[in-house]
């Protein structure tokens, strides 16, 4: 796979977003470029100026590990950011097929042990859900589809949490902050990209976004990539009002590239006793289907 162009973005982009003062270096007069120039960034990961230019030109195939780290220490590269570069160096030498687990491209060629529906249903005090890094549910608790009603009421959204976020108007009052939770929602897609680069399926979604939405285009456009495993996110449901959950993701063992998430609510606070409200207005709609059809319509 020729990525010469992905890695090119990505360290361009990396480079304008340090400041001279960031870097320890001055800022010096006449700059043109927003952040490092090549040969600042060059001096600092010990390389000369023709070598990293090659490197930003997306030529990284073969680079040594040694070279990779001294590019994330010049760049002030985060952990996802180190392990993404990284990525984008084995897909560009061909060795991410052979040191990488087998990784399911379609959601519907993956049904979940039964033994692991049985874990996601005994949580019953928030939802929780198995996710791949395209953002396909693949496997959820009832709570989690009490919660995400408005994923599951609008067929084109495909169970897909980023279909979700850019293409249906219900996630812009789904979520209250919504600039955040797209920006999340690209940079984890960025992340799957680099990491199963050869996911025809992820192509065409990233297309299909990339197409249909503005927002999704500057943000893929930015090249940011991000671990995301752990935080509070605001919600806003139509059943239960306002919801602040704290989230735990979990990398699936047993299935490499998946992961399971559990949201829950502070003890005692307004947003878990939303959540027991979520509860019994979703065995409600699950007694009475036709109220659900008449109010998700």
């Amino acid at each position: 796979m020729d990525n010469r162009e992905e890695v090119r973005e990505f360290l361009i982009s990396r480079r304008a977003k340090i400041t001279p003062d960031q870097a320890g270096l001055p800022a010096g007069t006449r700059r043109r470029v927003p952040g490092l120039r090549r040969s600042e960034v060059a001096a600092l990961a010990d390389m000369s100026v023709e070598y990293y230019s090659k490197l930003e030109r997306g030529n990284i195939a073969g680079v040594s590990p040694s070279v990779l780290e001294a590019l994330a220490r010049a760049l002030r590269l985060d952990d996802a950011e180190r392990a993404h570069l990284v990525n984008l160096a084995q897909a560009a030498d061909g060795s991410d097929a052979l040191t990488r687990p087998r990784r399911r491209r379609t959601k519907d060629k993956w049904t979940p042990h039964r033994s692991l529906q049985w874990t996601l249903d005994a949580i019953t005090a928030g939802p929780a859900f198995v996710r791949n890094g395209r953002m396909d549910i693949l496997a959820a608790n009832p709570l989690f589809r009490a919660f995400y009603t408005d994923l599951y009421a609008t067929p084109g959204n495909q169970e897909n949490l980023a279909r979700f976020t850019f293409l249906d108007p219900a996630a812009r009052r789904f979520y209250p902050d919504w600039d955040s939770f797209a920006d999340i929602t690209v940079a984890i897609v960025r992340t799957e990209a680099g990491r199963n680069p050869h996911d025809k399926d992820l192509h065409d979604l990233v297309g299909e976004l990339s197409t249909r939405n503005d927002a999704f285009r500057t943000r893929w456009g930015a090249h940011n990539v991000r671990h995301h495993s752990t935080g509070t996110k605001h919600f806003h449901h139509t059943a239960v009002g306002d919801l602040s959950l704290a989230f735990e993701g979990l990398d699936m063992a047993a299935a490499p590239g998946l992961t399971l998430t559990i949201y829950t609510a502070e003890p005692g606070s307004p947003s878990e006793e939303g959540l027991r409200l979520l509860a019994t207005w979703a065995a409600t709609q699950e007694a009475n289907p036709e109220t659900e059809d008449s109010s998700t319509s």
